[in-house]
């Protein structure tokens, strides 16, 4: 079988592809993927026997809606031009945003023969969109969703299943940071991935800037709004912040065992981002590491409710204090056993989601 991995992004950027490559037989299957290779910065390969296709055509994600939309008209031409060419069988579609460009080739062609995962909320509100979107579940024999909240805005259909932003080849690292000692101090506070949302982070350095308590590390790309935080950080002579640069997936591993706190805050007017799990929110319950979340957004919720995190108010003035007090007062036993539970029920739907992607290819 001729199978496609569909994205519109590096393979570094979706390390959820592993959840549909480890359901395939590479060996036994011709498995191509395609991918938009937007910067210069070098790119993983597959960890498989992969053909690979990439779409040249640089874009930073912090442009105008105007100069992204002609890139997405030639990433579309690209797309479409390699699914005629190459005649593919079945087709996994990662993230849902690729397929939206392709909806009425998909669902000509390829009706019931391909698989949506659709990990973001993005313009919803618009009824035209929504339509595409629904078209696409209702065409996909599977869609996956990243967070159960995003079903709040999909059809019901009885083709939804839960995925989860979980890596399972993390887990033999599990104990990377819990076998070194709690009390550190200054508390490291850290976030990794993609570095935006501007205001949220300016809010974090006035916060926690110059508080001798803290030290505020940002592992990942950065663009527009990494260099406005390092001119506040310059006008404010700011000196507990410090940024990392680019990594490997796998280096999280290292830099774990430096981290004490998980960043994970966002801009809770997105409605994206108010219905998502982040991929830290997952590396915090298999590292055993608390997470500061945003309140008003459900994975803030789901952490707090779990005992794996705290739900903050950026507004508030005494933010570091209550920050400060409660690593300081978080009952260690508590919290690994709150960790471990969470863990085992996010494995159970992931390993579900993991069957029905292998009986689906079984029945193509």
């Amino acid at each position: 079988m001729k199978i496609l991995l569909m994205s519109n992004t590096k393979i570094k950027y979706i390390p959820y592809a592993n959840f549909y490559l480890n359901c395939i037989d590479c060996e036994k299957n011709d498995v191509h993927f395609l991918i938009w290779h937007r910067d210069e910065q070098a790119d993983i390969l597959p960890q498989k026997k992969v053909t690979l296709h990439e779409f040249i055509c640089p874009q930073e994600n912090e442009i105008s809606k105007y100069k992204k939309v002609i890139s997405y008209i030639k990433y579309r031409k690209f797309a479409k031009t390699l699914l005629k060419k190459e005649k593919f069988d079945f087709i996994i579609i990662l993230p849902a945003l690729p397929g939206t460009l392709l909806y009425k080739y998909l669902a000509k062609n390829f009706h019931k023969k391909f698989i949506l995962d659709y990990r973001d909320i993005s313009h919803e509100k618009i009824r035209f969109f929504r339509k595409i979107i629904a078209n696409l579940v209702e065409n996909s024999v599977a869609t996956f969703v990243s967070s159960d909240k995003f079903r709040d805005v999909l059809p019901i259909c009885s083709n939804i299943y839960t995925s989860h932003n979980f890596d399972p080849q993390a887990l033999p690292f599990r104990n990377n940071r819990r076998q070194l000692p709690r009390e550190h101090y200054p508390l490291r506070i850290a976030f990794w991935g993609f570095i935006r949302h501007k205001e949220v982070n300016i809010s974090l350095l006035n916060r926690f800037g110059n508080d001798k308590r803290f030290e505020l590390h940002y592992y990942g790309n950065e663009q527009a709004t990494a260099a406005a935080m390092k001119e506040h950080i310059a006008e404010k002579d700011i000196k507990n912040v410090f940024f990392h640069g680019e990594f490997r997936p796998e280096e999280r591993y290292e830099f774990i065992k430096n981290t004490d706190i998980i960043h994970n805050l966002y801009d809770v007017e997105n409605d994206g981002i108010q219905a998502a799990m982040g991929n830290k929110y997952y590396d915090g319950i298999v590292f055993y590491l608390p997470q500061i979340c945003n309140k008003g957004i459900y994975m803030g919720e789901r952490a707090q409710k779990c005992g794996t995190g705290i739900c903050i108010d950026l507004k508030n003035k005494n933010l570091a204090d209550t920050v400060f007090s409660y690593y300081k007062n978080l009952d260690w036993e508590k919290f690994e056993a709150a960790c471990d539970a969470e863990v085992e029920n996010i494995l159970k739907e992931y390993e579900k989601g993991e069957k029905i992607i292998t009986d689906t290819l079984n029945k193509i």
